[in-house]
């Protein structure tokens, strides 16, 4: 189920508790502290209303900052953080020192980060956001990172399924079986690196569905995405990238076009598998 937002005229995607969360947001991963405030202002400005962030990014001041000094109310803005892989045992303090840094009452979202299987804690800090979202503090929470058997053995130990499950997709390496798992439990997929860390958009087929409707490649990518019913988190410095981003949402791609992305499949993981992820790297 889709809706639009009128200030941004992104289109809204509704998790399985209700909670509606615009399906193309504006990621913070990599942009350092002292200029998260400046960046997430202009992404603001340029009509953003969904600011994906993390305690391991240290830039949830910066964020927070950026809201407060925007002007625009803070139920107008969705924001999602995450809890680090070193506080897996201790969830509910590092969610109020989140929100602290986000200088806000409630977050709209909020993921374990990674699933750390090593440490064998996700299930109990599980039940810590179970509380949180009982409590009102948070308004859906979700995981990142997580496969196939993660998602198995957190919902054996839940009572809350999770809304979002938030995975590394963009053409050349899907995790198709992995979103046809989360989706069919109601789990709404969620991508990052959606442009493969920019290498997919070399693709000579994205340069030549580009082409033929005048856009930039990495609005076909997003497009793609967005096609798919996938909320999609890109990120940019630049304003003029940010609001060529944002401009996929008015982009329509036909059924073949999508097919010949899909086709670009290639197994390329750009990020860590998170079956590998170690409780240091986050």
């Amino acid at each position: 189920m889709t809706s639009q937002t009128q200030e941004t005229s992104v289109p809204t995607v509704t998790l399985n508790n209700g909670v509606q969360i615009p399906q193309l947001g504006f990621g913070v991963f990599q942009v350092p502290p002292e200029e998260t405030q400046s960046i997430v202002e202009d992404a603001l400005e340029a009509g953003y209303r969904h600011i994906d962030t993390a305690a391991a990014y240290r830039n949830e001041a910066g964020v927070g900052a950026a809201i407060a000094a925007s002007g625009i109310p803070r139920e107008e803005i969705f924001i999602t953080t995450k809890l680090r892989n070193g506080e897996q045992g201790n969830a509910t303090e590092a969610f109020d020192n989140s929100a602290h840094a986000l200088g806000v009452d409630y977050v709209d979202l909020y993921l374990i980060h990674w699933p750390v299987p090593s440490q064998g804690l996700f299930v109990q800090a599980w039940k810590q956001l179970e509380r949180l979202y009982a409590n009102g503090q948070v308004r859906a929470i979700g995981v990142s990172n997580f496969l196939a058997d993660h998602l198995d053995t957190l919902l054996a130990a839940s009572n809350v399924v999770p809304a979002v499950n938030q995975i590394e997709i963009h053409p050349t390496f899907q995790q198709q079986e992995l979103s046809a798992k989360s989706r069919s439990l109601g789990i709404m997929v969620e991508a990052y690196s959606p442009l493969g860390q920019g290498a997919d958009l070399e693709a000579a087929t994205v340069k030549s569905i580009a082409g033929r409707h005048g856009t930039s490649p990495a609005q076909i990518v997003l497009g793609w995405h967005l096609a798919q019913g996938t909320i999609v988190i890109p990120k940019s410095a630049d304003s003029t990238r940010m609001r060529e981003n944002l401009g996929a949402v008015r982009l329509t791609l036909t059924p073949a076009e999508v097919a010949d992305i899909t086709a670009l499949e290639s197994g390329a993981r750009a990020g860590t598998d998170p079956a590998l992820a170690a409780h240091s790297q986050m």
